[in-house]
Order: C-alpha cells, then structure tokens, then sequence
C-alpha cells in the first residue's frame, strides 16, 4: 500500500512541478496539462513499439510537450486570448493529435515491451521487488527534477519569470519581455508534464488517449496540499513541497478508494473528493489570510479593526 502510494505521488510529482511552474509561479491557469500529459505518454509508447532507443523516445516526449505549452503560449500571446481559453483550445487539439501519434488508437500496451523501468530494475538482484526498484527510480527521477528547478529558478531568467508572476508591471519596466518569459514558463511546465506521462505509460503498461483527463485537478490539489505543510518563500522548500504534497493527495486518494465504501463512496466519487479538497484549501488559505490581517491590524494600533480585507488578501498566493 505505501510503495504503491509513493510510487505514484512520485510518478505524478513531476507533473505537478510543472503545474506549480504555470500555476504558482506565473499565476498562469493552464489546462493545457490535460492534453500534454497523455501527449507524453503516447509518443513514449509510440516509439518504444517502434524499437526506437528509450531515451529517444524520452527526449522526444518531452519535446512534444514543450511545443504544446509554445501553442498555448502563442494562442495567448499572439492572437490576446485569455490564458484559461487558450490552454482549453490546445487541450482540445491534442485529444486528436494524441490519437494520430498512436496510429489512429485510443490506447497502445506496453506489456512485454522492453522500458526504461524493465531496464532500470535488471540492475538488481532477483530477490529485489519490482515496486522496490521502481520506488528508487522514480524517487532518483524526482530528485532530479527537483535540483534541475532549483537551479533553474537562482538564475536571472527563472528569478525573473518569478517576478513576473507577482508583479508584471516591475519586470516589463525592467526590459523584459512578458510574453517571451510566458512561453519559456509554460513549456518548460508541459515539458515536465509530459516526462510524467511518458513515465506513468510505462509503469502502467499502457498509453491511453484519455489518461491525463482530470490531470490538472489533481495537480492544483496537490500543490494546495503541499502549501499546508509549512510556510517558505525558498524555491528548494517550495518545490520539496510540491512532491510531498503529490504523495499526501495520493494517500487520500487511496483512502478514498479502498475505505469509501463504508460512507457508500464508489471509485467514480474520486473527481468529487479531489474537487472538494481544492474547495476546502481555498476556503482554508482564505479564512487563514484573513486572520493574519486581522492579527496585523490589531497589532497596529492596539485594538482589532474591521475593516474590509484587501483585495488579493485572500488570495492564493
């Protein structure tokens, strides 16, 4: 059951990093997340049948998500449409270039198909479980992934795009320009998105056109679960966060599916449990924000005010 739940949240993981990128960083609602995650996986699992070499048909994956976060970016960018409709209008193209990357199906098995996880775990002894290899792997992956942002986000561009998402008006007065850092964040963020699907296919055994329905569910879920860990404004503590916060929704998740059925819930409630846990962080965040202008204006002048909160004061920050 734990390996199971830690395998996923660290599988899932990395898609969430790229929805806390687009999300967090660049206060960017992008949807396109549903459509580049079963992108991943399908040219992942396209390639693979081809017998082209896995870490080709990695790179390549990634690839294909990048260019569907640069669509969306242009879309939004370029022709001034809002971000939520332009990350729907990509989301909605992909389901059918999905669908021609996998040969006209909606679905490809992998089984019996050499990975980079079957690889990966014949590096071990055969006494060493398959989960226990897989554990290590994906745990290695999101490390990685983890250090890579970290790195990414101490220098001038990612502190910049950082700025942007707080305060555009500071970075445009700067120079920069606001649609070019856009592109970078969103397709940086659908480029991780698809890695995680490509590996979700092959620790599943199958790509599936439908696999990243609710995808970005999930990851605002999880970014808001991680946020209630503890409070940090330091890139390492933050995307630390965002894994963990993956792993505790998977956990949930989990406890819905197997213990539900004593409240009567089924499998398909789980969209309903994810929705309603994003519901309860924000009412959450907000009621917390609200506190700590209340505690601040106490501590102003002395006795508490009551006046209106500030706008963005509830706000997910």
């Amino acid at each position: 059951m734990i390996e199971g739940i830690l395998l996923e949240g660290l599988i899932y993981g990395i898609m969430v990093l790229g929805v806390f990128i687009t999300f967090r960083i660049l206060d960017f609602p992008d949807l396109t997340v549903d459509g580049s995650f079963p992108l991943g996986a399908a040219i992942m699992a396209s390639l693979i049948i081809a017998g082209q070499p896995l870490w080709f048909a990695l790179i390549m994956a990634a690839i294909g998500g990048v260019l569907a976060g640069v669509v969306t970016a242009l879309i939004h960018n370029r022709l001034g449409v809002p971000n939520l409709l332009a990350g729907i209008l990509t989301m909605t193209m992909l389901y059918s270039v999905n669908i021609r990357v996998m040969g006209g199906k909606a679905n490809i098995s992998l089984i019996r198909q050499e990975t980079i996880l079957t690889k990966f775990n014949s590096l071990f002894p055969a006494g060493f479980t398959q989960d226990m290899s897989n554990l290590i792997f994906f745990a290695i992956v999101a490390i990685a992934a983890m250090m890579l942002l970290n790195i990414f986000f101490r220098t001038d561009l990612g502190m910049t795009m950082g700025a942007m998402g707080n305060n555009p008006q500071m970075v445009i007065s700067t120079g920069a320009n606001p649609a070019m850092l856009k592109t970078i964040g969103v397709a940086l963020s659908n480029g991780l998105v698809a890695i995680s699907g490509a590996f979700a296919a092959q620790y599943q055994g199958f790509a599936d056109v439908n696999l990243g329905q609710g995808t970005i569910i999930s990851g605002l879920a999880s970014v808001m679960i991680g946020e209630f860990l503890w409070k940090s404004n330091r890139i390492s503590v933050l995307t630390l966060r965002v894994i963990l916060g993956s792993i505790l929704f998977r956990a949930v998740m989990y406890i819905g599916r197997f213990y539900g059925y004593y409240i009567n819930l089924t499998p398909n409630d789980l969209k309903l449990i994810t929705g309603l846990l994003i519901i309860l962080s924000l009412v959450i965040t907000r009621g917390r924000d609200t506190m700590k202008w209340l505690t601040w204006s106490k501590r102003s002048d002395g006795r508490a005010k009551t006046p209106d909160v500030p706008a963005g004061a509830g706000k997910a920050r």
